[in-house]
């Protein structure tokens, strides 16, 4: 009996990571398509939003047959409880590649105001956070769970710089106000998927130790 609950934990990991791995595709294509100016790969990226949500239930009605169908002891209730958390998140995220895409159709018409100098490495980041945040669950590894934890600031930090940016942008040229406020949102979406990546290394060691940080 062990050995099968073994066996639906190791696939519980796998479909996590296949998640994971669809989110950071669309917030890849997301990116790009704003950088570009390139209103089909936004679409592309949108199109990953059902994937995202098929693979949530899939996910959801694995950790609901473990619950009810075996015996898990508290450490498997916290990789179970875990794991529901997490793909909460990378919804939300996914969510968040959505809404980027979405404004990257938007500002695909004019020419940027900005360069992307600090929306593009937030980008990187928040998809390293989130990736590194899951192999951090999958792998067992309490240390690099807390360094994606300690990312978090540098995401705050390039938002902040965005922000700065804007406002200057703005006050040389008032015609620009509508496209810098769609930039700022963009970059705090960013700040919003590295909060999200933040989590789920929080349950990444939640699920190690049972306390959430």
């Amino acid at each position: 009996m062990r050995i099968h609950f073994d066996e639906q934990l190791d696939l519980l990991n796998k479909e996590i990571i296949n998640m994971g791995s669809l989110v950071e595709q669309a917030i890849g294509r997301a990116v790009e398509a704003l950088i570009k100016q390139d209103v089909k790969l936004a679409k592309e990226a949108i199109s990953f939003d059902d994937e995202v949500d098929h693979q949530e239930k899939k996910i959801e009605d694995l950790c609901l047959r473990l619950l009810l169908q075996q015996q898990p002891v508290a450490r498997d209730l916290r990789t179970i409880s875990a794991a529901l958390k997490m793909i909460t998140d990378m919804e939300r995220i996914g969510d968040h590649a959505t809404d980027i895409s979405d404004l990257a159709i938007a500002l695909s018409a004019h020419p940027h105001i900005e360069q992307m100098t600090h929306i593009e490495p937030m980008a990187k980041e928040t998809m390293v956070m989130l990736i590194q945040g899951l192999e951090a669950y999958v792998e067992k590894d309490y240390d690099k769970a807390k360094k994606v934890i300690e990312k978090d600031d540098i995401i705050d930090n390039l938002f902040v710089e965005v922000k700065q940016e804007l406002i200057e942008v703005i006050r040389e040229n008032s015609d620009c106000a509508e496209q810098a406020a769609d930039l700022l949102m963009v970059a705090k979406y960013f700040e919003r998927i590295g909060d999200h990546a933040t989590n789920i290394a929080e349950w990444a060691i939640f699920s190690l130790t049972g306390r959430h940080e």
